[in-house]
């Protein structure tokens, strides 16, 4: 099954979702090339792919994605930028992704944890990088948080598992912090990992559920899509159970969100 995304849903939380990449950034001192050739790889709707040419003005980038329905919300960023450098996008699938030119970077925000397998294709992107230069990834690290736990849990009971049983992340999608830095290092990058919890404070009603209807909650979305009566019984059962693990406080409902961080810069 072929997960379908929803761009505008995605991004009514645009804020939140970009600030570990800016984070992530910040980590990334230098690259080589003069200008800089850039991938992004799982660029979603584009909208965090424009801080990369804030950073590197005169940069060539690429967007890569596999979803048709992000891929057409890229358009309006797509053209030379300001700094005279270029942004384009392009349909890729990272499961398969191997680049065929030299890149300076190589970065990858919340995408990974969809990618099975995704360990092994960071040889082929290592060995993709020029000399000196880095690939920087951000993925969430929660998956044994509430909002998975509670959604796996109910997709498991007797009512849903026929339809929705493996059709959701499971603990594997993403790894320990010392299974990615070792993995980097015996590919000869000098590597640095880590993690952050951040506590997202969400306004409105079910504000965690909204949330997770643009990302982790997808599959069972797109799994319940022809039968809108049961997707809506899923989302309420699912909602009521939210309600109870996230209460909502006078200023909001605090969702706390770790995500796990690696750059890896590749030996001169």
């Amino acid at each position: 099954m072929t997960t379908t995304w929803d761009p505008a849903q995605y991004l009514r939380h645009a804020d939140h979702r970009a600030r570990p990449f800016t984070d992530l950034l910040a980590r990334v001192t230098d690259v080589p090339g003069t200008p800089p050739r850039i991938a992004d790889l799982g660029c979603g709707p584009g909208n965090v792919t424009t801080v990369l040419a804030e950073r590197w003005p005169t940069a060539h980038i690429t967007g890569y994605d596999n979803s048709p329905e992000m891929l057409a919300k890229t358009e309006p960023y797509a053209g030379p930028t300001p700094g005279g450098g270029r942004l384009d996008f392009a349909h890729a699938d990272a499961t398969t992704w191997t680049p065929t030119e030299p890149y300076d970077l190589i970065v990858s925000n919340a995408a990974l944890q969809w990618v099975p397998g995704h360990l092994d294709r960071f040889g082929d992107w290592v060995s993709a990088l020029t000399p000196g230069g880095t690939f920087a990834f951000q993925v969430p690290d929660n998956i044994d948080a509430p909002l998975h736990a509670l959604m796996r849990e109910l997709a498991a009971t007797a009512r849903w598992k026929s339809r929705l049983g493996e059709v959701l992340r499971h603990e594997d999608s993403v790894h320990a912090p010392g299974v990615y830095l070792d993995r980097l290092a015996r590919l000869g990058c000098a590597a640095d990992v880590w993690q952050t919890t951040y506590q997202h404070i969400l306004p409105g009603p079910d504000p965690v559920l909204d949330w997770v209807k643009g990302t982790g909650l997808r599959p069972a979305l797109t799994a319940l899509a022809d039968d809108p009566e049961a997707r809506d019984a899923f989302v309420t059962e699912y909602r009521d159970l939210l309600r109870e693990a996230y209460p909502t406080a006078e200023y909001g409902t605090v969702l706390p969100f770790r995500r796990l961080f690696a750059v890896a810069r590749k030996g001169v």
